[in-house]
């Protein structure tokens, strides 16, 4: 039987896939299968120039080949176009093909191979650096924290500055409390450092499998669950810590208390630790919502958390600690209910999280709308009968006052600036407190009326579901990775003639030369023709 050569595919035009070669036919077993293949390729005669250049695709769309059928006689399956689907039309700009696409393609005249790849995402600068802060927040705080406690064990001359990380500094012994001061930022330094790297491998290690053991098999929703039950964490252990500061002082049950003995320049250390790890995890909330992806609700979010830690750090700078503390509780307690009602929610217990969302509901309003009010109507006024008008200085120790206020508001940010200077009290600084309270309420008086339209969505027979800062903006679906096509760079290396070794890639790729016993040649299609043609060589290759 003589060797019947198939036409050389005709060049393709610069979007088109170049399609894998076909498989090597089987050896054929019988004498009527080499009958059948003779009659097979004498019925079939090959296509003249003329007209395999009329079946050359068109130049803007990329059409696939069919794939071979190795139940035909010779191997390859009769070109069909019912039977073969087209392959998805793919372009070279801005196009999302799929990932099953080909490995490769090559252009017109075999100058270019195109090489598919990861859709790189146009992101910004900070963008790169908050997702790689997010990626490494366990490592990171944990590095962190090791090289200060490894600086206070090992480097004493560092050991004046790495003790001020693990303790509260200003201590007084003759009285047995502590003065503010700026040394106080280093503790508050230790706080968000430990607070970040405790919420990074709580909710990767502990509370995202006990998600899973729930059956939350979602991503953004794991992290949601994952997210809220940190908070849950939290606030457990900081809400009783400042209840039982509240029950053990002397403006227990009293609004008027809270602004006797001012100013007290020094507090007992529970007091101070407890604003200390209050403040420094505002200001690691603040960080969170800036590095993770963003809510619906991020700019409220975001404003409430700044003048939730103005407040806490002008209460202390200020020596109203009390009334700091009291409105923390307050705040505080809620935060309990609606982290239990989300997760909850998460896990598909539907009537835990409407009865828990019942209890969030009814502590969010005593505690934000009338306890929180009874606050502000105190400052407006119990605060000018009980306190001195005029300004104090000093220590405890020997603190001078009352005196006339100096000219002008500088006198206003000396609390800030100098820890034992001026602090005074007049009607300007009762209202600088009394106005970002008041902004404070206009906000939770907005997160309400959301709450209201869930209350009313309960009452119709739906599910109690928050509504202000669950999700993102957009939709909930997962982001499927993008592929691309983007040119391969050759590799290239200076040889000599007697180096060259073709037979190298095919060793190297594994790929074999398969004998076929039917006699058929197909040219163009040999191990050596394809790696030519991959490195753009083939149409030089006769």
């Amino acid at each position: 039987m003589s060797d019947t050569s198939y036409p050389a595919p005709s060049q393709v035009d610069d979007k088109t896939t170049i399609a894998a070669p076909p498989p090597p036919p089987q050896p054929f077993t019988s004498e009527s299968s080499i009958a059948d293949a003779t009659v097979s390729l004498q019925d079939s005669p090959a296509p003249t120039a003329q007209q395999a250049q009329q079946q050359q695709p068109a130049p803007e769309t990329l059409e696939s080949k069919p794939a071979p059928n190795p139940k035909t006689a010779n191997g390859f399956a009769k070109a069909s176009p019912s039977s073969a689907p087209a392959r998805t039309r793919l372009k070279r700009d801005n196009s999302t093909p799929n990932m099953n696409g080909p490995l490769y393609m090559q252009t017109s005249g075999n100058k270019t191979v195109l090489v598919r790849r990861l859709k790189r995402k146009e992101e910004s600068t900070w963008k790169h650096l908050a997702r790689w802060f997010v990626e490494n927040q366990i490592g990171l705080s944990f590095n962190l924290l090791a090289l200060i406690f490894l600086a206070q064990t090992f480097i004493p001359k560092a050991r004046e500055h790495t003790y001020k990380f693990f303790n509260l500094s200003y201590y007084n012994p003759k009285s047995g409390q502590y003065r503010i001061g700026f040394d106080d930022a280093y503790f508050i330094a230790f706080c968000i450092i430990l607070f970040t790297g405790l919420r990074a491998g709580i909710m990767e290690h502990v509370l995202a499998p006990i998600g899973r053991l729930q059956g939350i098999t979602s991503r953004k929703s794991l992290t949601r669950f994952s997210e809220q039950a940190w908070l849950m964490v939290y606030y457990t252990v900081f809400w009783p810590w400042g209840v039982y500061i509240y029950c053990t002082s002397p403006h227990y049950m009293s609004m008027k208390n809270l602004w006797t003995d001012w100013p007290n320049r020094e507090l007992d250390g529970l007091m101070k630790g407890y604003l200390l790890c209050q403040w420094a995890f505002w200001l690691q909330q603040m960080i969170v919502i800036n590095i993770e992806e963003r809510r619906k609700d991020h700019w409220q979010m975001f404003t409430h958390h700044i003048v939730t830690t103005a407040l806490i750090y002008s209460c202390y700078a200020y020596h109203h600690t009390r009334v700091g503390n009291f409105i923390l509780v307050i705040m505080d307690v809620v935060d309990l209910f609606l982290p239990l009602a989300k997760c909850l929610k998460y896990s598909g217990f539907t009537k835990l999280c409407d009865v828990m969302f019942g209890l969030f509901v009814v502590s969010w309003f005593i505690a934000r709308h009338v306890l929180y009010i009874m606050v502000c109507w105190s400052i407006y006024s119990d605060v000018p009968q009980i306190m001195p008008v005029g300004c104090f200085k000093g220590t405890n120790d020997n603190l001078i006052g009352p005196i006339d206020p100096p000219a002008g508001y500088s006198y206003l940010l000396d609390p800030f600036l100098k820890p034992d200077g001026l602090v005074c009290y007049n009607e300007t600084i009762q209202w600088a407190f009394l106005a970002p309270l008041l902004f404070l309420q206009v906000i939770t008086i907005g997160w309400f009326t959301m709450i209201v339209r869930v209350i009313i969505k309960v009452l119709k027979g739906g599910d109690a579901e928050d509504v202000r800062s669950d999700d993102e903006g957009g939709d909930e679906e997962e982001e499927e990775d993008e592929f691309v096509y983007e040119e391969a760079q050759p590799l290239e290396e200076e040889v000599g003639v007697e180096e060259l070794d073709l037979r190298n890639w095919e060793r190297r790729s594994g790929v074999r030369k398969q004998a076929s016993s039917s006699g058929v040649s197909l040219p163009g299609h040999s191990d050596r023709k394809e790696l030519l043609g991959r490195i753009g060589c083939e149409k030089q290759v006769d």
